[in-house]
């Protein structure tokens, strides 16, 4: 009987509707809580909205309640990362802080059961863990980015210390001027002020978009598309493990099959 109860529960959690349902109020509870910013609107509506909010809430509990419970052990639900991320953002939502003086972070404590919608979608999931893989490379290729900065950074305050604008007056604003250039926002202001005493800046800013804007940029996507390939690869090895698994068993039921009958014919 408690066998056939996880089994069914199994088959709500991982069936698509049930994904698609959570994902449909996580994103009206999203629309929810935007209109309530707008307090003139909102006001007349103000029972309503703590009526959804609690129904979103109820919601949350049921399913959170359904993956627990699909589990053949309970402590199998938080051997997952994303069930802990999940169990918390309930969890914390549910603590009463409205009528206390935490009533403020309570209110943006229920704007993270957004964030919910990571783990609603395996899309998504699949998407943050690839970006969680590719953290190692991004975090090396963000050193050399931050030593480039610091070499042109040096350059420039101290070569351009002296124009009026005063966005080379110090090594710290430098950086600053430099992270302005890298958003090519009138980047081209930056340069024009210093040819006009260094006819040869340009140079040093062109250079820099080059290597900064363009090298680095390109390895960030690089990056992300060498982790996405792995994934991609990832998927197609299970299935063809899965698919290898199905044929040994079959081959495994066709044996036995030939002994049954052999059996029979002595």
């Amino acid at each position: 009987m408690q066998n056939t109860i996880i089994l069914k529960l199994k088959k709500i959690r991982d069936a698509r509707w049930f994904s698609n349902l959570t994902t449909a109020i996580i994103i009206f509870y999203a629309s929810v809580l935007g209109f309530k910013t707008l307090e003139e609107a909102a006001q007349p509506y103000g029972n309503i909205l703590h009526i959804l909010d609690w129904i979103v809430t109820v919601y949350f509990i049921i399913e959170l309640s359904i993956k627990m419970l699909a589990e053949e052990k309970f402590l199998n639900f938080f051997k997952s990362g994303w069930n802990v991320f999940d169990f918390v953002i309930v969890a914390v939502t549910l603590i009463p802080l409205e009528n206390s003086s935490f009533a403020a972070i309570a209110r943006l404590m229920r704007v993270f059961r957004i964030l919910r919608l990571f783990t609603a979608r395996p899309e998504l999931k699949a998407i943050i863990d690839m970006l969680i893989k590719a953290i190692p490379s991004i975090v090396d290729i963000v050193i050399l980015m931050f030593i480039i900065f610091y070499i042109y950074a040096i350059i420039g305050s101290f070569v351009f210390m002296d124009l009026p604008s005063g966005l080379w007056e110090n090594f710290l604003t430098a950086m600053l001027t430099l992270f302005r250039i890298l958003t090519f926002e009138d980047w081209t202001d930056v340069m024009y002020e210093a040819m006009e005493v260094y006819p040869w800046a340009w140079i040093y800013f062109v250079s820099f978009i080059i290597i900064a804007a363009f090298v680095f940029f390109n390895l960030f996507v690089a990056v992300i598309i060498g982790e996405m390939q792995k994934m991609q690869n990832q998927e197609v090895n299970d299935e063809v493990h899965e698919d290898s698994k199905k044929i040994d068993m079959l081959l495994e039921e066709v044996r036995e099959l030939r002994e049954i009958i052999n059996q029979k014919k002595e």
